[in-house]
């Protein structure tokens, strides 16, 4: 059975003050320390005298434990442990171009990476090689090298361009 939110509070059977209707709750102090088995009423006594307020925090319990503790702190914690929670999943991105690609084509599949790398992804430049290309390495290192430093402003290479049989490839990541 799911339980309906509570208009007050905003959480699902979380309560505080006086929506706790149990005659006895354990009480946990504001400095973490047990203050035993007390009476509701005396419970929310010592909640007010300190200025904070009685969170019901295992209400399965019995008694319930309650802590004296500032709600609006607490909820705005937990908000933002949340949100780090979804924090950006960086992927490996790649691009591939071979020694006979045009400057056109090259700048387009730039502009492309430097998208990847503002979106906080790592890009893999690969020169692949077919057929006899292989016999002008260095035609495909000076492609390469155009693309690194063409990106140098809003990358920092990882691993610097590395021969790995028919292909040179070498990984950016994001400054």
């Amino acid at each position: 059975m799911v339980k309906p939110k509570d208009p007050e509070t905003g959480s699902k059977g979380q309560r505080i003050n006086e929506q706790i209707r149990v005659s006895e709750v354990r009480v946990v102090g504001a400095d973490g320390a047990q203050l035993g088995i007390l009476k509701t009423i005396d419970a929310l006594a010592a909640a007010q005298q300190a200025e904070l307020d009685l969170v019901e925090v295992a209400p399965n319990e019995r008694p319930p434990v309650c802590r004296i503790m500032d709600y609006g702190k607490y909820k705005y914690q937990q908000k933002k442990r949340l949100n780090r929670s979804h924090s950006h999943q960086t992927k490996v991105k790649e691009i591939r171009v071979r020694p006979k690609t045009g400057k056109h084509d090259i700048d387009v599949k730039t502009s492309r990476a430097r998208e990847f790398l503002l979106h906080k992804n790592k890009v893999l430049v690969t020169v692949i090689f077919r057929g006899r290309e292989i016999a002008h390495v260095e035609e495909g290192e000076r492609v390469i090298k155009q693309i690194l430093e063409s990106l140098d402003d809003v990358a920092k290479v990882e691993s610097p361009p590395a021969r790995h049989g028919k292909r040179i490839s070498g990984t950016l990541t994001p400054r």
